[in-house]
């Protein structure tokens, strides 16, 4: 054991070897990415190549030229496999880390977890979730990322561009010790072809929210907000209440792999489309999914079995969606709920696969004849919307769950358009549920890990956050007292749903308040011995503050600024200064390149005085500045949730919003 740490710590010092590590087969045992389409000019190439191996003194570059110009050719990018490590990906415990500074180790375990088999959807590719969530471009950048992470000190700032380590830079201990920036475009240059170019070009990567920024935590970081949603999406129904009812969406990959999850939590029975076998069976045998079934006609009749009994059920049924939605409509089948979580910011490239191919055959298709795949993508979502129009006729409630869904739906010329003005026939889940029952609340995904990496700190902190959550409930205002009441069963019943995958982590809904009181009475508890380890804070990008998404996150905004992104680059530069230990900003990410501006943090607590002063600064900056956005929006709970605020906090001063009369603007403009 000790030899294997050491080998471990040995190899995360060297970085980049001077001796190549020999030619590795691609392992089986995980899924890869597809291949991408082959965009670049044979100049381009060239230059892709001159871009590869600069990572690498030239007494290599015979080596490993053919061997990337031949990785180019079969995979459409230049991973650099031979050097991806021989030891096992995983978080393993802090102190198991090389490191001259403890928050760098932590943030070295949270790159780890982003790359576990367990965790990430293409390990080998690099890729975390979503498709083409990266957390680097190719493996030299882990290595020599690693390496920096390693050396470095608390007088020392690591700069990342798109998964590339630019270096160490001096700076101080109040400074972030790496800051983080993914797919950062001209805004010419942030169309989906762009993304195919300059990611093969090896100078830019789509880092989506929580796979660049060193935060995902597997699909639980995503089955909280889905069970909120799910719980609040049925109480919505003529007769409320989620138990018998039945909930069809798709997709079982990376943060789609914690629906079947949440319905389970949520009460409902949930049958969900997968047409990736290896993606389908990976949640059953995690545990995410109850059962695989591969005909639909037997999975619609097991549905429906549980549904008499009453009981929460999950089934993944293993094949397209639109197979899926067409049957239950030919049959005349109740379904209650309806959604889709398939990869559609990413549709041209793997994030959504048309109906009448198999998976490995449409894989073929898009990239021997892209321009027919996008045809026949097109003409699937077109199939896939009449089916849902069908069933929402009679009854079911039908939210876009921000995957672009409805934006590519319109773009097909599928039939999307709303009424009496409105852009699309369905509501966002943010429009309807996330933006005013939490968003505009301040609540969001925070969450944490334990970098000891024993189960016993995260039970512990799991009573903790709920202590401080009931206490929060005697005292809470009728406005936000559901929210902290879902909130509280959650996490009491977060280690018997067994949530984790890879780290010791945990996500919890809460508000400014919330977050601060549970990170001091965290921070509180490893100073007294009572936690092991420190405690990495983070959240998704998918929150209050940290994302702008006119389709998503701010879709609920409606005073005109949905489509500027000045909240999410204040929000990172304002978490730098006030105390993260890192900061990320990110161009896509959810609905796609070009499509949302998006930032995020980590921070380290290690039980210190230090931790204190800055936890208190930074969470209660990163929840109010989306807040105070939402309020000058004129988003009446966002308006109610500043003032409290500044009733709390005497030195925050926020603008408000004045109401005009509807009747005055009408007389005088018609």
């Amino acid at each position: 054991m000790a030899s294997e740490l050491q080998a471990f710590q040995q190899t995360i010092r060297e970085g980049i070897p001077d001796v190549l590590p020999p030619a590795r087969p691609l392992d089986n045992s995980v899924s890869h990415a597809p291949k991408r389409k082959d965009i670049l000019t044979p100049e381009e190439k060239k230059l892709a190549l001159r871009n590869a191996l600069r990572y690498f003194h030239p007494k290599h570059h015979a080596a490993l030229a053919p061997e990337f110009a031949q990785e180019l050719k079969e995979h459409g990018r230049i991973y650099m496999y031979r050097f991806r490590p021989e030891h096992p990906m995983h978080a393993r415990p802090i102190d198991h880390y090389p490191a001259r500074s403890k928050q760098a180790a932590a943030i070295m375990l949270m790159v780890q977890n982003n790359l576990d088999p367990a965790v990430a959807q293409h390990p080998s590719e690099l890729i975390t979730y979503g498709g083409n969530g990266a957390v680097f471009q190719n493996w030299a950048q882990y290595r020599l990322c690693m390496k920096y992470l390693s050396e470095m000190t608390d007088e020392q700032t690591l700069v990342m561009y798109s998964g590339h380590p630019l270096g160490l830079f001096p700076s101080h201990p109040d400074a972030p010790r790496v800051v983080v920036t993914n797919g950062m475009m001209i805004p010419n240059y942030s169309k989906p072809d762009d993304w195919e170019r300059f990611n093969a070009l090896g100078v830019t990567q789509y880092g989506q929210m929580t796979a660049g920024s060193y935060m995902y935590i597997g699909p639980q970081g995503i089955v909280h907000g889905t069970t909120i949603t799910v719980l609040n999406a049925a109480r919505m129904l003529k007769e409320p209440g989620a138990k018998g009812k039945l909930f069809v969406t798709s997709g079982l990959g990376g943060m789609s792999g914690a629906q079947p999850k949440a319905g389970n939590i949520a009460g409902v029975v949930t049958i969900c489309a997968e047409v990736n076998t290896t993606a389908a069976y990976k949640r059953h045998s995690q545990g995410w999914v109850d059962e695989v079934i591969a005909d639909v006609d037997a999975c619609i009749d097991a549905a429906l079995a549980w549904q008499k009994k009453g009981e929460a059920h999950s089934i993944a049924y293993l094949g397209n969606v639109v197979d899926l939605w067409e049957r239950l409509a030919a049959r005349n089948i109740k379904v209650d709920l309806g959604s889709d979580q398939t990869s559609l910011h990413n549709p041209w490239a793997g994030g959504y696969y048309p109906v009448g191919l198999s998976y490995e055959e449409s894989n073929a298709l898009m990239v021997k004849d892209p321009s027919a795949f996008k045809q026949r993508v097109q003409e699937t979502l077109r199939r896939h919307v009449a089916a849902v129009n069908t069933l929402a006729g009679q009854g079911m409630y039908f939210f876009d769950y921000g995957n672009a869904f409805l934006l590519e739906s319109k773009r097909a010329g599928a039939d999307i358009a709303g009424k009496n003005g409105e852009e699309f026939r369905y509501p966002s889940y943010v429009e309807d549920i996330m933006g005013p029952l939490c968003f505009d609340h301040g609540f969001g995904p925070f969450r944490w890990v334990c970098t000891s990496g024993d189960a016993k700190d995260l039970v512990t902190s799991d009573r903790i956050a709920g202590d401080v959550l009931e206490a929060m409930l005697k005292e809470a205002p009728t406005e936000i007292g559901q929210q902290i009441a879902d909130n509280l069963h959650w996490i009491r019943s977060a280690e018997q749903n067994k949530l984790v995958v890879g780290s010791q982590a945990r996500i919890l809904y809460a508000d400014s308040e919330g977050r601060i009181r549970i990170a001091q009475a965290f921070n509180e508890a490893i100073k007294r011995g009572e936690i092991s380890a420190p405690i990495v804070l983070g959240r998704d990008h998918h929150d209050v503050s940290g994302t702008d998404s006119p389709y998503r996150e701010t879709s609920n905004i409606r005073d005109g600024s949905r489509f500027t992104a000045d909240m999410a680059v204040q929000n990172f530069v304002g978490d730098a200064f006030r105390g993260a230990t890192w900061i990320s900003l990110h161009n896509g990410g959810g609905v796609g390149w070009g499509e949302v501006i998006n930032g995020g943090f980590g921070m380290v607590l290690d039980g210190s005085a230090d931790s204190d002063r800055r936890l208190q600064s930074m969470l209660h900056w990163d929840v109010n500045n989306g807040i105070a956005r939402r309020a000058w929006a004129r988003n009446p709970n966002a308006v109610w949730s500043i003032e409290q605020e500044m009733k709390r906090t005497p030195l925050l001063k926020v603008t408000l919003p004045n109401e005009a009369d509807d009747g005055l603007i009408d007389q005088l403009i018609g």
